[in-house]
């Protein structure tokens, strides 16, 4: 079953399902993808679509351009996959190619006051663009609008703001929620006990997908959502806060929907706890990957949700292309999730794979919306980024 079908849409109201006032900007897209990830009953109510504000945008500057990235959190493993691919992969090719001069980081540890007044730092000392991560969707806004007065455009990864001057990139996360709920729900059989796992609440990213998790366990009526926790989408977190669960309901547990990156403390909850060989859903940590490589039966389905060195290298060429002035036609560029097949993993990953791995499995710039063919229908004037010049 898919979203669609459970939310009673036949195809005659998808064709008319998008408003006036959300078909502006959208109706420039490939029509098919519009359907897919931006239909208003598929998407977060929240999600900003409309006409990006920087469809005319000019650098105030000349490459080499300075760019800012106001990371919100650096105390997880997917985190520190973003940051491994920006400094040892991104910076040296793109400094090679003259188009930047530095990348200035900040962390701000989960403190909005704290990201805000970075983000303000950052304008003052002169940057042409600043990229943040899976913030809160509306604490920043007053801050992206002091940039864009600034001319400098604010790019949010893994997530989105709703100031009508950010420019969003991410999954649909609530069609992955649901799509990952879906395949636990048929894994088992439609009935049976569930733990739901959130990653950090009040962020755009985990309340999209958890909304689609929900909507994916109540499809089938013999599905009960058993308990709720947040894994801060932080493995030893998810471990502790599993555990303390475990150990307070003693009922019976059939399966633990959860949010990467969190899997593999999740899993070490379980195999801690006696209660049996318990599914979990997996996203892209390669640990966790690895124990369903071992053991095939476990899962039927792994979803990559947001692969971090294909997410910041997706939100990169973003940027890189508007302060080109090719013009983003909208303000959130989305793509699907990628479902992996175990045949899937075993030809990317040997028996001999590390369960303690904190590594994370790349889906490839081609299947993460980086296709020219596809990334080029979100820009009014595409062209290579890396061909640039001014």
């Amino acid at each position: 079953m898919t979203l669609k079908r459970y939310l009673g849409l036949t195809a005659a109201l998808l064709a008319v399902a998008i408003s006036p006032a959300l078909a502006e900007g959208l109706d420039e897209l490939n029509p098919a993808v519009v359907e897919r990830l931006y239909n208003k009953d598929m998407l977060d109510p929240m999600q900003p679509v409309g006409p990006s504000a920087w469809r005319e945008f000019k650098a105030k500057n000349p490459p080499p351009w300075k760019i800012g990235y106001a990371s919100s959190y650096a105390g997880n493993t997917w985190r520190a996959a973003a940051m491994d691919e920006l400094q040892n992969t991104i910076i040296p090719e793109w400094q090679s190619l003259g188009l930047v001069s530095e990348v200035v980081v900040t962390q701000s540890n989960l403190n909005d006051a704290t990201q805000i007044q970075q983000m303000r730092q950052l304008v003052d000392q002169g940057v042409d663009a600043i990229i943040v991560c899976c913030s809160n969707p509306t604490a920043l806004n007053a801050t992206v609008k002091y940039a864009a007065d600034r001319g400098v455009p604010v790019f949010s990864m893994t997530g989105y703001l709703t100031s009508e001057y950010s420019v969003n990139s991410s999954v649909n996360y609530q069609v992955a929620g649901y799509e990952i709920a879906r395949e636990v729900v048929e894994q088992l059989g439609g009935k049976g006990n569930v733990l739901v796992v959130e990653g950090i609440p009040g962020t755009s990213g985990s309340d999209s997908q958890h909304r689609g998790v929900l909507a994916g366990l109540a499809s089938s009526p013999d599905i009960r959502v058993a308990g709720q926790v947040a894994g801060m989408w932080t493995d030893q977190v998810a471990q502790g806060e599993v555990q303390r669960w475990l150990a307070t309901n003693p009922g019976q547990l059939d399966a633990i929907v959860v949010q990467s990156a969190a899997e593999m403390g999740v899993l070490r909850a379980v195999q801690q706890s006696g209660r049996g060989n318990i599914p979990v859903a997996i996203g892209g940590e390669l640990g966790a990957l690895c124990y369903w490589r071992k053991n095939p039966d476990y899962i039927t389905a792994a979803y990559q949700v947001w692969p971090p060195a294909d997410e910041i290298q997706l939100i990169w060429n973003i940027m890189m292309r508007t302060l080109q002035g090719q013009g983003p036609k909208v303000q959130s560029v989305l793509v699907d999730p990628v479902k992996i097949t175990h045949q899937d993993l075993a030809e990317v990953m040997g028996e001999d794979c590390n369960e303690d791995s904190p590594d994370w499995l790349a889906v490839g710039a081609s299947r993460w919306g980086q296709d020219p063919a596809y990334l080029d229908d979100f820009f009014l004037r595409p062209a290579d980024p890396r061909a640039y010049k001014p």
